[in-house]
């Protein structure tokens, strides 16, 4: 496998960086560059940006609004936005319910909600995790009866990331109990205004409000909301998912978190040495470097190899990008902890405390934001199906075990 790019390849990464330097707002970017989590309205305005170019769902069919990008074009622009600072597109539109409306939704779906989705006109959420049912995702609880010409859905989800602020959800229910349980599941959109749809926060380990409960009590949709057949949710999950883990390999962030890292290393704080010059972090710190290297050249192959995968069906080889991917963006997480050391402690600011003042600020500004983002990263080898499933993934469908 040749591994160079062409001069075409190089040419179009070189447009891609030029469109991100001088289309992404310098607020946003500053936001990514230093660790904080973008809000909604900065997820919005960005991906309108990359919709009124064109580029907003780059990897869909040209009908939807894809560009007929090659495999290697698509690996590009994404390693050119995330290593540019732009923040993350709404993988539960674009990247998840999208690939599987156009795939298996009916034609009025993919009119009404394809569009809508590119723009984000929409904000979705995915209702899969329940309580005791997220590594095991078959195991689930939540179910969806015929009643009157209407699904009336019951159950609870859980982990339900930006559900706060979402129009719609895409919800795997139970919809025969007589089966195995993988064949009794379908996959259905709800309307998240729907009566008796109830959404909690949860609050996560770096303090933030990201993931949330979801419950449902005899929540009513329209029939016309079920995607594909009854009872093959199962299959679309399967098929979701594994655009999911390709997704989480996050490769260009991870390679910005590094470069962010050699910085921050060669910095004097407090006058005390630069931690870059300490050899036992240097090598840690290629060590990385070269994992992320390996993971690069695999996500290629793994991308290329979807010209010849059979319609609807997911790569088990996503799973390698996924078990990798949390793996290193732990460690760049980590790395972050090396260099900011004791300055890590959570931040406070200078305040007034009755008639005095309590202590100063605990290290730099930049220091702040990296314990939060090492304790939210600790999810990342379970969300999307855990790391211990993965292996077990790989192992029967790639080694034959």
């Amino acid at each position: 496998m040749d591994l160079r790019f062409t001069d075409d390849e190089l040419a179009f990464r070189e447009e891609v960086r030029g469109f991100v330097k001088s289309n992404l707002p310098a607020s946003i970017k500053q936001k990514i560059v230093e660790g904080r989590h973008p809000g909604k309205d900065d997820i919005v305005a960005w991906t309108r940006i990359l919709n009124k170019k064109g580029w907003s769902v780059p990897h869909w069919p040209k009908e939807w609004g894809g560009t007929g990008w090659s495999p290697v074009q698509l690996l590009i622009f994404n390693d050119e936005l995330q290593q540019g600072g732009a923040p993350e597109p709404l993988a539960f539109g674009t990247s998840m319910v999208g690939p599987v409306i156009y795939t298996f939704g009916s034609d009025a779906q993919k009119r009404r909600f394809l569009p809508r989705i590119a723009n984000i006109d929409d904000w979705w959420c995915q209702g899969f995790s329940e309580p005791g049912a997220g590594s095991d995702l078959a195991g689930l609880k939540t179910t969806a009866k015929q009643e009157g010409g209407e699904w009336v859905i019951n159950g609870q989800k859980t982990w339900t990331t930006l559900a706060q602020y979402a129009d719609w959800i895409f919800v795997l229910a139970r919809t025969d109990g007589t089966v195995k349980k993988q064949e009794g599941i379908s996959f259905i959109l709800v309307d998240m205004k729907s009566p008796g749809v109830t959404v909690r926060p949860i609050q996560t380990l770096d303090g933030g409000h990201e993931v949330n409960e979801v419950f449902f009590d005899n929540v009513r949709v329209p029939l016309e909301n079920l995607v594909g057949e009854e009872n093959k949710g199962w299959n679309y999950a399967k098929f979701l998912l594994g655009n999911e883990r390709n997704g989480i390999a996050r490769v260009g962030i991870s390679k910005a978190r590094l470069k962010r890292i050699r910085e921050l290393a060669s910095l004097h704080v407090y006058g005390e040495r630069p931690k870059i010059e300490d050899p036992l972090f240097r090598m840690k710190l290629a060590a990385v470097e070269v994992e992320l290297k390996a993971l690069e050249m695999t996500q290629l192959r793994v991308i290329a190899g979807e010209r010849n995968r059979e319609k609807g069906k997911p790569d088990p080889a996503s799973s390698v990008l996924k078990i990798k991917g949390s793996e290193i963006q732990q460690a760049t997480s980590e790395l972050l902890m090396d260099v900011v050391g004791p300055y890590a402690l959570p931040y406070q600011s200078e305040r007034e405390d009755g008639d005095r003042w309590n202590e100063p600020p605990v290290g730099p500004d930049w220091a702040s934001t990296i314990a939060p983002t090492y304790f939210n990263l600790r999810k990342v080898s379970i969300y999307g199906g855990s790391n211990e499933i993965q292996r077990g993934i790989i192992a029967k469908a790639i080694l034959g075990l």
